[in-house]
């Protein structure tokens, strides 16, 4: 058992306390709004929002014509990073997003991949699930679906997937095994795992990890870059590749991130074809 991972009672409270987080920020409207959590998935231990989305966003690495073509209600201002960015969708591909929330990588990715192509958001909040389908069904997208499940208990078929995506979610799993072997099993022979997460530079205590509002925070719930490519591997990943963003400041929604010595990266990797 890996330090990152809980089990029993623990693992349940931790699960049902983002689900409610998440919940909340659905029907809120976003992490601002004030039917949901003041602290959003981007926040941390000091409780400070991830308001200001487009601001947030642009800093996560989205792009100003990326964020204008997204429909209104996508982007709620979560995330770490912009896992679409990390690698080149291409026209017809099949990309899945892990732990999707209102939409926004899976819209940006159906751009990229076409009519001819197709997108599978995966979420375990049924607030969540609602918005995205609301969302989807506004914007008259024809090319992307959402499914109401967990992240570590896929509800897609064995190898249909070209690229897998997440975007600050997977730190959230009590257990981030079966996750990597999830998307492993998945994904097609040659296809890509491409996401944004955060990851621990320094030890998380005991205590933390087991503070709910620190983990459904996107803080405790991080592990080690050592842990998190032993695991990768473990799954059946190769060309393992780990970025950690370290910024000179952290910016208020990642604050608490840092409090704790835990930080962004954009994770790569690959499922070999033999």
């Amino acid at each position: 058992m890996t330090r990152g991972t809980l089990r029993g009672a623990p693992a349940e409270s931790q699960r049902q306390q983002v689900r409610a987080r998440y919940g909340g920020i659905a029907a809120g409207g976003s992490c601002c709004s004030s039917g949901a959590d003041a602290s959003g998935a981007c926040s941390g231990a000091t409780g400070e929002s991830c308001c200001e989305q487009p601001s947030v966003s642009a800093h996560l690495g989205y792009s100003a014509k990326e964020l204008a073509t997204l429909p209104e209600g996508a982007n709620l201002g979560l995330g770490c990073g912009n896992p679409t960015a990390l690698l080149a969708l291409r026209p017809r591909q099949v990309v899945l997003d892990l732990g999707s929330g209102a939409g926004i990588d899976c819209f940006l990715a159906a751009k990229k991949v076409g009519s001819n192509g197709h997108v599978i958001g995966v979420d375990m909040t049924p607030e969540m699930v609602g918005k995205a389908r609301e969302n989807a069904r506004r914007a008259r997208s024809t090319n992307i679906e959402f499914r109401l499940g967990e992240i570590e208990h896929l509800p897609v078929a064995d190898g249909s997937v070209d690229v897998v995506i997440s975007n600050c979610v997977i730190n959230l799993a009590p257990d981030k095994a079966p996750v990597y072997r999830e998307a492993y099993r998945v994904l097609r022979p040659g296809g890509h795992l491409a996401i944004s997460d955060v990851v621990a530079t320094r030890p998380i205590s005991a205590r933390d990890r087991a503070d709910p509002s620190l983990w459904s925070s996107c803080s405790s719930g991080a592990l080690p870059v050592k842990e998190v490519r032993a695991l990768l591997k473990r799954a059946g990943f190769r060309d393992i590749r780990l970025d950690l963003k370290v910024p000179r400041k952290a910016p208020a929604s990642l604050r608490g991130q840092a409090s704790l010595g835990v930080v962004s990266a954009d994770i790569r990797a690959t499922k070999p074809r033999s």
